[in-house]
């Protein structure tokens, strides 16, 4: 770290941190602050605790500066500055981070009401993207405090800069707090037993709602040959979701298995169709599956059109390197949804959240080729996609740029790295050591707090899905629909343990 000294005198400070009241006693409509970006050092800046832990170093987030706190020992720190003479009201306090994933918060105090914290979520070295995180508060004192305060061992850090509390509210919540929970049926039919915290048998979905989960993504095959995840399960799991008040999010593979990026595989009935007909055969199958959730009162709040179809779907016909077949087929599919559910937004979903490049370059294919398309989604693990800052900035720059909102799709973290069947897992030691978060319960909980806390802060965005939360390792109940002896590759990234009783990460929700 390369250390920039600062010295202000304390008169010098308090004449930065007391802002000057326009005209007649009025207050100004919105806080100026005294050096955002530290490139006056710690002028207008407050330390206490610690303050050899606190330093403005050089490499900013925009300028040539940045807030630092850090040690080689343990420390306990904080940098805060009073905002003083301005109009009441709700405001938003942005800044931009980067995090070791220490104990760091921003926080807003002495504002009138309650303090307001927020985590600062882990984002990586400190050569990683930054990240944006937003606070909100309500001023009815005119005047309130900013503040970063860390506690850390020698190894942890945070940094901080651009910062800026502009007139607005931000309550940190999140529209949609989902769970993929399309393997339910088949867990629950093959023994699967659900706990609550304390141990005690519980409905699972009945569960996740309590905790503020309010969506179901449900994925759709054609005609699998377990006869789970096709139309008639889906439905059953719909009526049990819609039951538990959650919405609905469905996920067209278009296959009677998994397709992903990988593979994008047709469905066997319809392997031997000319173009037209399979885009026939497209559209009809969405159209039936969305008109029969209508029918039965439980319609789908949103439907994706393929699942993670970074490289297309059904493949040839409508794969990357055939994009005029790829957008015929994505049309009739969005025409479907509407013209069997008009108020259901139609969602083009893409793994690798953090490629903006591969992302830009297929959503600029889709529209200039006219594919109708209400929200953009994405998938994002941190252990194969990237950092949150990535993330972040892709998402900030897809919905500027689209014009739509945008959500993930997709994520999870696991909770340990041991085996419960005999499936190997996914989620291995190599890839905690990836993303940074230990494989613990605490870890998997940090995980996926920040994830939220990162999505939260971008304009525009909607929520996020956790993927397969209840896919506990049951027998009989693997991952292959022509293999019943196959296993669970997932159950260390549940949000239920090995005895079924759910972990701490569940009650994240519910803060968002």
């Amino acid at each position: 770290m390369v250390r920039i000294p600062r010295r202000i005198c304390a008169a010098a400070l308090a004449a930065t941190t007391v802002l000057a009241v326009s005209g007649a006693g009025k207050p100004p409509t919105a806080p100026a602050m005294a050096n955002p970006g530290f490139e006056t050092g710690s002028a207008g800046w407050t330390t206490r605790g610690d303050r050899a832990a606190a330093l403005v170093e050089a490499d900013g987030h925009s300028g040539g500066f940045r807030l630092t706190h850090a040690s080689a020992s343990s420390y306990r720190v904080e940098t805060s500055q009073r905002l003083s003479g301005i109009a009441n009201g709700d405001y938003t306090l942005r800044a931009w981070v980067r995090s070791s994933g220490e104990s760091a918060h921003l926080v807003l105090r002495d504002c009138g009401g309650a303090d307001q914290r927020l985590a600062v979520p882990r984002t990586g070295t400190a050569t990683d993207p930054w990240i944006q995180v937003a606070l909100g508060v309500r001023v009815t004192r005119h005047a309130c405090t900013i503040a970063l305060a860390s506690a850390s061992g020698q190894e942890g850090w945070v940094q901080m800069d651009d910062v800026s509390l502009a007139r607005g509210g931000h309550d940190g919540r999140l529209a949609i707090r989902g769970a993929d929970v399309s393997h339910l049926t088949k867990n629950v039919d093959h023994g699967a037993v659900y706990r609550d915290a304390k141990g005690r048998a519980t409905d699972p979905l009945r569960l996740l709602a309590a905790n503020g989960v309010n969506y179901a993504r449900l994925k759709v095959w054609v005609d699998p040959v377990d006869g789970y995840n096709d139309q008639a399960d889906t439905l059953r799991k719909a009526r049990w979701a819609h039951e538990r008040g959650m919405k609905l999010l469905v996920d067209f593979h278009y296959s009677d298995a998994w397709a992903d990026p990988g593979k994008q595989n047709k469905p066997a009935a319809w392997a031997a169709l000319p173009f037209d007909g399979l885009r026939q055969a497209l559209y009809d199958h969405t159209y039936d599956v969305l008109s029969a959730l209508r029918a039965q009162g439980t319609p789908a709040a949103m439907a994706q059109v393929g699942n993670e179809i970074n490289g297309g779907l059904l493949w040839p016909d409508g794969r990357w390197d055939n994009w005029d077949g790829l957008a015929a087929l994505l049309t009739a599919g969005s025409q479907a949804v509407h013209a069997a559910s008009p108020s259901t937004k139609v969602v083009l979903h893409l793994a690798e959240g953090g490629n903006n490049g591969g992302h830009r370059w297929w959503f600029d294919n889709a529209v200039s080729r006219g594919v109708p398309f209400d929200v953009i989604a994405v998938s994002h693990y941190t252990y194969w996609h990237g950092t949150l800052g990535a993330l972040q900035a892709n998402l900030l720059d897809l919905t500027t740029r689209y014009g739509k909102p945008i959500m993930v799709t997709e994520t999870a973290y696991g909770f340990t790295t041991a085996e419960q069947d005999h499936e190997a897992n996914i989620f291995t030691q190599a890839l905690a050591d990836t993303a940074g978060w230990p494989a613990t319960p605490s870890g998997q909980t940090r995980a996926l707090r920040d994830l939220c806390t990162t999505v939260a802060a971008v304009p525009g965005a909607l929520g996020v899905f956790y993927w397969e939360p209840t896919w506990t390792a049951a027998d009989g109940a693997g991952w292959d629909p022509a293999d019943p002896t196959s296993g669970d590759g997932w159950e260390n990234q549940a949000l239920f343990d090995y005895t079924g009783r759910a972990l701490p990460a569940m009650r994240v929700f519910a803060e968002f």
